[in-house]
């Protein structure tokens, strides 16, 4: 069971330069991620954009989304900013659902809140993560954040409290007197 890891960029691969925030999204941090944890799964990595999230583009989102529906792999995993990761999800969602392909596709987006490079980081848990995730879930589109599996139109990214969580149209629910 191939997979295919696609990335996009995001803070994941971010590079800072400077206490004042300069950065550039850096090379890919997913294979070394990889190889240190011992994954013994079978994937191929494809470099497809090096983007922060906010500057993505629908032009950028489209390749995205061709590049994840094209591949040859029915289990792809992406490396993605957080902050537009949803939409993405969102826009993945959508094709997979009009395509005509026999046989539908597990997608799972991953990202980080703080650099990998950084000591503190986040990234190498929601990496290992969402390759669990990613070999187990039935057909669809996911996010694989803060040890959670989230669909698309579930989920938030809560920038405040710095995590993704559910998103519920229910009110809240408060205490009854007995």
């Amino acid at each position: 069971m191939p997979i295919q890891v696609l990335t996009a960029g995001g803070t994941i691969d971010k590079l800072y330069f400077d206490a004042q925030s300069d950065y550039e999204v850096g090379e890919p941090q997913i294979g070394e991620i990889l190889r240190e944890a011992g994954v013994t799964a079978d994937y191929d990595i494809e470099v497809v954009l090096r983007k922060d999230s906010l500057e993505m583009t629908d032009a950028d989102r489209r390749t995205l989304v061709r590049h994840a529906t094209g591949a040859e792999a029915q289990r792809v995993l992406i490396t993605h900013g957080t902050d537009t990761m949803v939409l993405s999800a969102q826009a993945l969602r959508e094709a997979l659902a009009a395509s005509d392909a026999p046989e539908g596709k597990t997608v799972v987006l991953v990202g980080s809140l703080s650099p990998a490079r950084f000591k503190a980081s986040d990234a190498a848990f929601n990496i290992g993560f969402a390759m669990a995730a990613v070999q187990t879930l039935p057909p669809g589109v996911y996010l694989a954040m803060n040890g959670q599996v989230f669909r698309p139109e579930e989920v938030r990214k809560n920038a405040r409290a710095n995590r993704f969580e559910p998103v519920s149209d229910a009110p809240a629910k408060t205490a009854s007197p007995d």
